[in-house]
Protein backbone atom coordinates (compact mmCIF):
# COMPACT_ATOMS: atom_id res chain seq x y z
CA UNK A 1 0.00 0.00 0.00
CA UNK A 2 1.03 3.53 -0.93
CA UNK A 3 1.47 6.31 1.54
CA UNK A 4 -0.06 9.35 0.85
CA UNK A 5 3.04 11.42 0.36
CA UNK A 6 4.00 8.44 -2.62
CA UNK A 7 0.78 8.75 -3.64
CA UNK A 8 0.91 13.05 -3.90
CA UNK A 9 4.29 12.56 -5.89
CA UNK A 10 2.85 9.99 -8.37
CA UNK A 11 -0.04 12.48 -9.04
CA UNK A 12 2.25 15.63 -9.55
CA UNK A 13 3.86 13.21 -12.22
CA UNK A 14 0.99 12.35 -14.08
CA UNK A 15 -0.77 15.95 -13.92
CA UNK A 16 3.07 17.16 -15.81
CA UNK A 17 3.30 14.36 -18.33
CA UNK A 18 -0.53 15.41 -19.20
CA UNK A 19 -0.50 18.97 -18.99
CA UNK A 20 -1.11 20.34 -22.32
CA UNK A 21 1.69 22.57 -24.24
CA UNK A 22 1.40 26.18 -24.17
CA UNK A 23 -0.46 28.14 -27.22
CA UNK A 24 3.02 28.84 -29.41
CA UNK A 25 1.89 32.37 -30.12
CA UNK A 26 1.71 33.11 -26.05
CA UNK A 27 5.41 32.10 -25.55
CA UNK A 28 8.18 34.81 -24.04
CA UNK A 29 9.35 35.46 -27.64
CA UNK A 30 5.61 35.48 -29.23
CA UNK A 31 4.56 38.23 -26.60
CA UNK A 32 6.79 40.59 -26.73
CA UNK A 33 6.47 40.32 -30.84
CA UNK A 34 2.84 41.07 -30.86
CA UNK A 35 3.80 44.19 -28.88
CA UNK A 36 6.06 45.19 -31.32
CA UNK A 37 3.54 44.63 -34.21
CA UNK A 38 0.98 46.71 -32.52
CA UNK A 39 3.32 49.25 -31.47
CA UNK A 40 5.28 49.52 -34.70
CA UNK A 41 1.69 49.83 -36.86
CA UNK A 42 0.81 52.43 -34.44
CA UNK A 43 3.75 54.19 -34.97
CA UNK A 44 3.69 54.09 -38.88
CA UNK A 45 -0.35 54.53 -39.55
CA UNK A 46 -1.11 56.92 -36.00
CA UNK A 47 -4.01 54.23 -35.06
CA UNK A 48 -4.15 50.84 -33.57
CA UNK A 49 -4.20 47.94 -35.86
CA UNK A 50 -6.82 46.41 -33.15
CA UNK A 51 -9.04 48.96 -31.19
CA UNK A 52 -9.89 46.16 -28.44
CA UNK A 53 -6.44 46.16 -27.24
CA UNK A 54 -5.91 49.54 -25.84
CA UNK A 55 -4.78 48.87 -21.84
CA UNK A 56 -4.17 45.27 -22.59
CA UNK A 57 -0.62 43.52 -22.09
CA UNK A 58 1.42 40.21 -21.95
CA UNK A 59 -1.23 37.29 -22.63
CA UNK A 60 -4.25 39.06 -23.00
CA UNK A 61 -2.57 41.32 -26.21
CA UNK A 62 -0.75 37.99 -27.59
CA UNK A 63 -4.21 36.36 -27.65
CA UNK A 64 -6.50 39.11 -29.00
CA UNK A 65 -3.76 40.00 -31.96
CA UNK A 66 -3.88 36.04 -32.62
CA UNK A 67 -7.97 35.79 -32.23
CA UNK A 68 -8.21 39.05 -34.92
CA UNK A 69 -10.35 38.78 -37.54
CA UNK A 70 -7.70 40.98 -39.07
CA UNK A 71 -4.97 38.59 -40.58
CA UNK A 72 -1.99 39.64 -39.29
CA UNK A 73 1.34 38.29 -40.39
CA UNK A 74 5.09 39.35 -39.99
CA UNK A 75 8.43 38.30 -41.53
CA UNK A 76 12.47 38.53 -40.20
CA UNK A 77 14.49 41.29 -41.79
CA UNK A 78 16.60 38.24 -43.54
CA UNK A 79 17.86 38.20 -47.00
CA UNK A 80 15.00 35.60 -47.34
CA UNK A 81 12.60 36.52 -45.19
CA UNK A 82 11.04 33.81 -42.65
CA UNK A 83 7.69 34.28 -41.38
CA UNK A 84 7.70 34.99 -37.83
CA UNK A 85 4.09 35.44 -36.82
CA UNK A 86 0.59 34.55 -38.29
CA UNK A 87 -2.66 34.87 -36.20
CA UNK A 88 -5.31 32.66 -36.59
CA UNK A 89 -6.63 34.09 -39.37
CA UNK A 90 -4.10 34.03 -41.46
CA UNK A 91 -3.08 30.80 -40.65
CA UNK A 92 -6.70 29.80 -41.88
CA UNK A 93 -6.34 31.60 -44.79
CA UNK A 94 -3.18 29.68 -45.71
CA UNK A 95 -4.60 26.58 -44.74
CA UNK A 96 -1.69 25.85 -42.73
CA UNK A 97 -0.47 24.96 -38.58
CA UNK A 98 1.61 27.35 -36.74
CA UNK A 99 4.43 24.81 -37.08
CA UNK A 100 4.46 25.02 -40.74
CA UNK A 101 3.77 28.42 -41.41
CA UNK A 102 6.45 30.09 -38.82
CA UNK A 103 9.95 29.94 -40.23
CA UNK A 104 8.45 29.31 -43.67
CA UNK A 105 10.39 31.48 -46.54
CA UNK A 106 7.61 34.51 -46.63
CA UNK A 107 7.90 34.72 -50.54
CA UNK A 108 6.26 31.20 -50.70
CA UNK A 109 2.82 32.81 -49.43
CA UNK A 110 2.77 34.12 -53.20
CA UNK A 111 3.00 31.78 -56.46
CA UNK A 112 6.50 31.91 -58.19
CA UNK A 113 5.34 34.50 -61.09
CA UNK A 114 3.91 36.56 -58.83
CA UNK A 115 6.92 36.88 -56.66
CA UNK A 116 8.70 39.71 -58.44
CA UNK A 117 6.02 41.90 -58.12
CA UNK A 118 5.60 41.21 -54.25
CA UNK A 119 9.26 41.72 -53.97
CA UNK A 120 8.84 45.17 -55.47
CA UNK A 121 6.41 45.64 -52.86
CA UNK A 122 8.10 44.90 -49.86
CA UNK A 123 10.76 46.97 -51.03
CA UNK A 124 8.31 50.15 -51.50
CA UNK A 125 7.16 49.48 -47.43
CA UNK A 126 10.34 48.74 -46.67
CA UNK A 127 11.61 52.37 -48.18
CA UNK A 128 9.04 54.39 -46.75
CA UNK A 129 8.52 51.98 -43.51
CA UNK A 130 4.79 51.83 -44.53
CA UNK A 131 2.17 51.13 -47.42
CA UNK A 132 -1.46 51.40 -47.57
CA UNK A 133 -3.91 49.87 -50.86
CA UNK A 134 -1.39 47.07 -51.00
CA UNK A 135 -3.51 44.38 -53.42
CA UNK A 136 -1.99 41.05 -54.52
CA UNK A 137 -2.79 37.30 -55.01
CA UNK A 138 -1.42 34.78 -52.81
CA UNK A 139 -1.81 31.02 -52.50
CA UNK A 140 -2.76 29.01 -49.65
CA UNK A 141 -1.36 25.25 -48.86
CA UNK A 142 -4.15 23.41 -50.75
CA UNK A 143 -3.32 25.45 -54.18
CA UNK A 144 -6.19 27.79 -53.29
CA UNK A 145 -5.52 30.83 -54.85
CA UNK A 146 -6.97 34.11 -53.18
CA UNK A 147 -7.22 38.23 -53.80
CA UNK A 148 -5.64 40.61 -51.07
CA UNK A 149 -6.94 43.94 -51.09
CA UNK A 150 -6.15 47.10 -49.03
CA UNK A 151 -3.86 45.34 -46.92
CA UNK A 152 -1.53 47.65 -44.89
CA UNK A 153 2.83 47.04 -44.90
CA UNK A 154 5.19 48.40 -41.89
CA UNK A 155 8.14 47.74 -40.69
CA UNK A 156 9.30 46.00 -37.66
CA UNK A 157 11.79 48.00 -35.60
CA UNK A 158 13.91 46.45 -32.94
CA UNK A 159 14.82 48.48 -29.32
CA UNK A 160 17.51 50.37 -30.92
CA UNK A 161 14.61 51.78 -34.09
CA UNK A 162 16.44 49.67 -36.69
CA UNK A 163 14.09 47.36 -38.92
CA UNK A 164 14.05 43.73 -38.07
CA UNK A 165 11.66 42.64 -39.98
CA UNK A 166 7.97 43.71 -41.72
CA UNK A 167 4.02 43.17 -40.91
CA UNK A 168 0.93 43.35 -43.06
CA UNK A 169 -2.69 43.29 -42.22
CA UNK A 170 -5.99 43.04 -44.16
CA UNK A 171 -9.46 41.99 -43.76
CA UNK A 172 -10.26 42.21 -47.54
CA UNK A 173 -9.89 38.96 -49.65
CA UNK A 174 -11.37 36.86 -51.55
CA UNK A 175 -11.17 33.16 -53.63
CA UNK A 176 -10.54 33.51 -56.93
Amino acid sequence: MSTPVRQRRRHRRRCRLSRPAAAPWLTTLQRHLAARILRCHWQAFGTPLLACCRGKHGDHLAQELFAADTVVLAHDGGADPRLIYANAAALRLWERPWAAMIGMPSRLTAEPELRPARAAMLAQAHIHQALRGYCGIRISASGRRFQIRNARLWSLLDDGGRICGQAAAFSDWYWL
